[in-house]
Formats: C-alpha cells, sequence, structure tokens
C-alpha cells in the first residue's frame, strides 16, 4: 500500500509537541522540493476543543470517520492514560483493514489498550518502558531504540524519536532521497544512530574528553578511509579504550555499527542518484568491495542493493 493518506487521532491530554512531530513529518506540502504529496488530516472523536498536556486546547478539523481513508495513521503521545472506546475502535479497524499504524512516545500505550502489542516487539519513551511491558506483559518491549518497525506496527520511542520512526517510514516508501530532503527541512539529521538509552538519566560517565561531533563529521567526509579504532582514537587524542567508551557514551553504538550504517546510508543515495556500478559504490562508501557492501546493506536494509535501486533510483 503506497503512502498517500495520512491521518491522526487527536484526543483530550494529547502532547502538543508529538502531535506537532506528526503534523511536521507528514502535513507539510513539500511537493516543490520533489516530495510526494500526502492528503494529511488531524482527526477526533467529537467536533469540540480537545484539552492538551499543556493546558490549552484544540479542536480537530475531521471526524474518526477520517481515519478509514488512511494508510498510515498516527497516534501521539498522551497524557492521561485511557483512549475512548471510539478511538480504540478505529485504530482496530484501521490495522483489520490493513492501513500502517504508528506511534509516538507514549501513544503506544493506546496500541496496546486497543491490542495491538501483544506478541509484537515495540518501544515507547524510557520513563514509560517497564510501565508498558506491565501493562502489556503480552508485548515485547524494547528500551534502548529509538523505535520499532514491527512491520504494520511501528512504534516510536521519546519524544523527538518520533521523527525518527517517520522519516524511516518515508524511507521505505519513497527512498532516502525523500526521506533526506524532509530531514534537511526539519533541520535533523536523516538517520541517528544509536538508542534512547544514551538519553537515560545516569552519572556522568568519568571521562574528560571533549565532544566527538568534529570526529564524525570528517568520519562522514572520509567514509571511503580504513577507519579501525586505534586510528581513529590518535585522530581524537584518546586510547583505544576511552575512546571506545566515549563513543558509546556520545552515539549510543560503537564505532563499527555507527561507521557501518552511515556507509549503508551513503550507499542509498549513491544507489539512487548515480548508475554507478555496484563494486564501485562499495569503494566509495568504504566498504572496499561489492560483497562487503551487499553483506551490510541487506543486514540493515533487508533487501539487497541491487533490488533497492530497481525500486528508489531517480
Amino acid at each position: 500500500m503506497a503512502l498517500t493518506n495520512v491521518a491522526v487521532i487527536a484526543f483530550d491530554g494529547v502532547a502538543p509537541f508529538e502531535l506537532g512531530i506528526l503534523c511536521e513529518a507528514f502535513g507539510i506540502d513539500r511537493t516543490d522540493d520533489g516530495v510526494p504529496a500526502i492528503d494529511f488530516a488531524v482527526c477526533a472523536e467529537e467536533s469540540r476543543p480537545l484539552r492538551t498536556s499543556m493546558g490549552f486546547t484544540l479542536q480537530a478539523a475531521h471526524g474518526l470517520d477520517r481515519v478509514a481513508e488512511a494508510d498510515l495513521v498516527g497516534i501521539p503521545a498522551i497524557k492521561e492514560e485511557g483512549a475512548s472506546p471510539a478511538v480504540i475502535q478505529a485504530i482496530r479497524d484501521a490495522y483489520d483493514r490493513g492501513a500502517r499504524l504508528l506511534s509516538v512516545c507514549s501513544g503506544s500505550f493506546v496500541l496496546g489498550e486497543a491490542g495491538l502489542l501483544d506478541g509484537r516487539e515495540c518501544t515507547t519513551h524510557w520513563m514509560h518502558t517497564e510501565r508498558l511491558q506491565e501493562r502489556f506483559p503480552e508485548a515485547k518491549v524494547i528500551p534502548e531504540v529509538l523505535y520499532v518497525d514491527a512491520g504494520q506496527v511501528v512504534t516510536g520511542a521519546g519524544s523527538a524519536a518520533g521523527l525518527d520512526a517517520a522519516l524511516h517510514i518515508w524511507r521505505q516508501e519513497y527512498g532516502a532521497a525523500v526521506a533526506n530532503t524532509i530531514a534537511r527541512r526539519a533541520v535533523v539529521p536523516p538517520y541517528r544512530d544509536g538508542g534512547q538509552a544514551q538519553y537515560i538519566a545516569r552519572a556522568v560517565p568519568d571521562c574528560d574528553a571533549d565532544t566527538l561531533s568534529p570526529l564524525l563529521t570528517w568520519i562522514l567526509a572520509n567514509l571511503h578511509e580504513d577507519h579501525g579504532v586505534e586510528a581513529l582514537a590518535k585522530r581524537a587524542h584518546m586510547s583505544a579504550r576511552t575512546f571506545a567508551r566515549r563513543f558509546r557514551d556520545e552515539t549510543g553504538t560503537t564505532p563499527h555499527t555507527w561507521i557501518t550504517r552511515q556507509r549503508v546510508a551513503a550507499a542509498e543515495e549513491l544507489l539512487e542518484r548515480t548508475d554507478h556500478p555496484v563494486e564501485r559504490i562499495a569503494g566509495e562508501v568504504g566498504f572496499g568491495n561489492a560483497a562487503t557492501l551487499r553483506h551490510h546493506f541487506v543486514r540493515v536494509r533487508g533487501v539487497s542493493p541491487q533490488n533497492y535501486r530497481r525500486q528508489f533510483a531517480c
């Protein structure tokens, strides 16, 4: 089902930031930038003004009947537990007819109430993951990630991670170039590695190194080079052990995993925008040969480079 129609459900107690993320991701007309048009609507059970979690009200222009048209149904965070039976039914009906569902932050609790998390991997804001698991013991809650794509149901983690999940859906539907255009307009990275584990409150790590941001920028500009931990640590003026610890603290993952994902992302763009042979692209992004590129591309994206190019080449 191609993504052309998106409905977001608002309800009493809705969190305006998370609602705004869904509006930013799918509700802005970016056709002048080459982004496919989306028929977008914010829907609510009643026409009356709705209370938000921040103390002001808003009013949706559409009723829940509009949800029946959507390819993707967005569910923002809710401060107060308990969506109405009508909202739960609209979500179940959307799922039954094959629509995709995307929750942001505590919106995952609404999916749980609809019975759509049982036996399914999912996530929510790190502050609520234990409560989500307790309320829905059949769910497979993954606390440390930014989002979980469980096929028809996608759950975003804390607040801004909803934008990561939305960009993931754009990337799946229309390719990296479109997702990157949306990210650029929103002034966010098109792909964030790591997870929300890096934001969980904890003691300040015993490491006095400066931020790794300049090094990460340099790596992105030099993906074709061989980036061993020893060489990177030397460039960052750290021991290899300190560098590895600092890297995980700042990115939420290892240098190898972070660089591999950046190379896959770079390969995506080259597959879309050029007719370069896969062997050449492998060298340009630092994988060395087509077999290595193919291995990592399939592992990260689930399809081969050739199939990805057939689907998304400009």
